[in-house]
């Protein structure tokens, strides 16, 4: 399982202040200087796509509108059993991931991912789903370190999973590129949770004519 930013069809000025009214211009796109100005999603939001969210993937890259997509890959196959979209947040990386486990017929399985998924909660959530979580380690085991310990990572299978789950961003790359979702054509989060599942039903199309055993 993993998480993409997906960067949503509006513009970094149309985020305003919540009770502030758009500045009047004489064309659509009035000047607006932000420079100094503390900016956050509680105080903040998007006039041209009211669910679009500020965030940043990773530390060093710039906060952009949008979206988080989420999807649940089988590793055996490499094809993306579930899809779905949520506010981009610090929280809607484990909380889909989660949702989408649950979705699942109950079987126990194991559940591979990055160290985004690397927390006591999630861990424990995993296993109460019976998922044995195949997680990249976040740091050393112990307190404020990784909630996965040697029970885990001794096993063969972890270290497999640990290989596998990269394929996913073969899909996240495929759906930005080919699918058009490296910028949104659409707004608000119905629309755009659609348009993500829909691309990815379409790259699963696609993989399987790789997976297919090739016919004389």
């Amino acid at each position: 399982m993993d998480g993409t930013l997906l960067e949503a069809w509006a513009s970094q000025k149309s985020f305003r202040p919540r009770d502030q009214d758009p500045p009047a211009g004489d064309g659509g796109n009035a000047s607006v200087d932000f420079r100094g100005q503390r900016r956050s999603n509680v105080t903040h939001q998007s006039t041209t796509d009211p669910d679009a969210r500020l965030y940043k993937k990773a530390t060093g890259q710039p906060a952009r509108l949008g979206y988080l997509g989420h999807v649940l890959m089988e590793n055996r196959s490499g094809l993306l059993v579930n899809a779905t979209v949520t506010a981009a947040d610090g929280y809607g990386e484990r909380e889909a991931a989660l949702a989408m486990i649950s979705g699942l017929s109950g079987r126990r399985c194991t559940v591979a991912a990055d160290k985004g998924y690397d927390s006591r909660e999630c861990v424990a959530q995993l296993r109460a789903r019976h998922a044995t979580p195949h997680v990249a380690q976040f740091g050393a085991t112990g307190h404020r370190g990784s909630a996965i310990d040697g029970r885990t990572t001794r096993h063969a299978g972890y270290r497999v999973s640990q290989q596998k789950r990269k394929l996913v961003e073969q899909g996240f790359g495929w759906m930005k590129t080919v699918g058009g979702l490296r910028k949104l054509r659409h707004r608000g989060g119905p629309l755009v949770t659609w348009v993500f599942t829909f691309a990815a039903a379409a790259y699963n199309i696609v993989r399987l004519r790789r997976l297919l055993p090739a016919t004389a």
